[in-house]
């Protein structure tokens, strides 16, 4: 079994490092049947699993409850779980408090936080002293998202993409045992990876990162039907799994299931008499 320290050996032996989300028992085991690296209990659950038009709204037992399931379904995989929207934007001691939380309740080997702010990297050193190792995440940034004026490229210019590259540096100084780079240039990707001596999860980051990450709905387009562009399909579970439902009730309205074999039978002698 892997565990959250290997993923640096893995960058160093050029072993590219798979990434999966997961959400819930029934996904992670899958996940973990795929054999990938590692899963990420994304807030991104907000969304493809709960419904909710962003991921703000996803708050601190959300993700111990979805966690903990993933948790029980891979055992035998690393489990890194996203801090929620504000969770870790008030005082020090409260992000702390939230982290320890959700990191004891879950059994999860690293927490991912995004951004590189002041707090942030305070966050990051605290954390990483006290035990908790904490996987950066830079670029598109989810839960900042109103800020950033919408789900956009970032660092598509010098002075974005020069303040990308301090903020990995200084994350990876403060002591982040990955870091994610979401929706930026491939040139920028590259030049990250082999600038900081972290491993680098790409998404829509370009092939150049030390390893990918994907959302397991998008990936199976399942119950999702908007795609960004970085995404790959690799099977159609909203066509697949619609037919097979239909195919269910129209053999209830055509009385064609249950049939003998879905049946039970006890002996005549047996039956209850009637009336």
């Amino acid at each position: 079994m892997l565990n959250i320290n290997d993923l640096a050996k893995m960058k160093m032996n050029k072993e590219k490092i798979a990434m999966l989300t997961a959400y819930d028992y029934p996904s992670a085991k899958h996940v973990e049947a795929a054999g990938a690296d590692v899963i990420l209990v994304g807030d991104s659950l907000g969304m493809v699993v709960l419904g909710y038009s962003s991921t703000t709204q996803v708050t601190v037992d959300d993700m111990i409850h979805h966690a903990k399931s993933v948790r029980r379904g891979a055992t035998n995989t690393i489990v890194v779980v996203d801090m929620p929207f504000m969770s870790y934007h008030a005082s020090l001691e409260q992000s702390i408090m939230n982290a320890t939380k959700i990191f004891q309740q879950t059994d999860a080997q690293a927490l991912k936080i995004e951004g590189a702010s002041e707090e942030i990297i305070t966050l990051t050193e605290r954390l990483t002293d006290g035990g908790i190792p904490v996987v950066g995440h830079l670029g598109l940034t989810p839960q900042t998202v109103n800020v950033l004026g919408g789900y956009k490229v970032q660092g598509k210019d010098e002075a974005a993409s020069k303040k990308l590259l301090e903020d990995a540096n200084r994350l990876a100084a403060a002591g982040a045992v990955a870091l994610v780079l979401e929706c930026i240039p491939q040139e920028l990707g590259k030049l990250v990876t082999e600038e900081i001596d972290i491993p680098t999860i790409g998404i829509g980051a370009g092939a150049d990162c030390d390893g990918q990450v994907l959302v397991y709905h998008d990936l199976l387009q399942y119950g999702v039907s908007h795609l960004p562009k970085f995404v790959k399909t690799y099977a159609n579970f909203n066509l697949y799994g619609t037919q097979a439902l239909e195919n269910y009730v129209q053999d209830v309205k055509g009385n064609n299931f249950p049939l003998e074999e879905h049946s039970y039978r006890i002996q005549k002698k047996d039956l209850l008499p009637k009336g």
